[in-house]
């Protein structure tokens, strides 16, 4: 067996026996038009959202919200509830493949910080979300994406559809 059937294999079994990580789609508005934010990953320069393992204490919203903090220095409003999920396989110790499962939350970004944990080893560039779906690797990412609604999206950006502050 190859190495891509190999990975289809782990993202099919990333359904059933995931890992659980958060997300933030970080978004804003030029006009009428969303754009997301996107940011490299730390090993191999892919783009993608800002994500991790759970936080105690932290639910998934505020938790997707500190990763955007973390990884990206976005700070914003944070939707309550998931946008969707995706799989995608995370190389642990350059060695090991885990099947992860990202439940993604919309952040409405109002400040970018220059100074965050992160900066300096990570780039982030704002796209649409068309263009964040052809930089993504994650098939599944692509499709959310993809569907995007952004009349939706703006909703969750404006009160009341706001849960808290980061």
């Amino acid at each position: 067996m190859n190495a891509k059937l190999d990975r289809k294999a782990i993202l099919q079994t990333a359904e059933a026996l995931p890992r659980l990580q958060y997300g933030a789609l970080c978004c804003r508005f030029d006009g009428d038009l969303p754009q997301v934010l996107l940011i490299t990953s730390r090993g191999t320069g892919r783009w993608i959202l800002p994500k991790g393992w759970p936080i105690p204490a932290l639910d998934g919203a505020a938790t997707a919200a500190r990763e955007a903090w973390e990884e990206a220095g976005a700070t914003g409003q944070v939707a309550p509830d998931s946008l969707g999920t995706y799989c995608y396989v995370k190389l642990l110790d350059k060695r090991r493949e885990v099947p992860c499962k990202v439940e993604v939350f919309a952040l409405c970004v109002t400040a970018l910080a220059e100074d965050y944990p992160e900066a300096g080893q990570r780039r982030r560039q704002w796209v649409t979300p068309a263009e964040a779906a052809a930089l993504v690797d994650e098939p599944g990412l692509q499709q959310l994406l993809i569907g995007l609604d952004p009349v939706a999206l703006r909703g969750m950006c404006e009160p009341p559809g706001m849960a808290r502050s980061t």
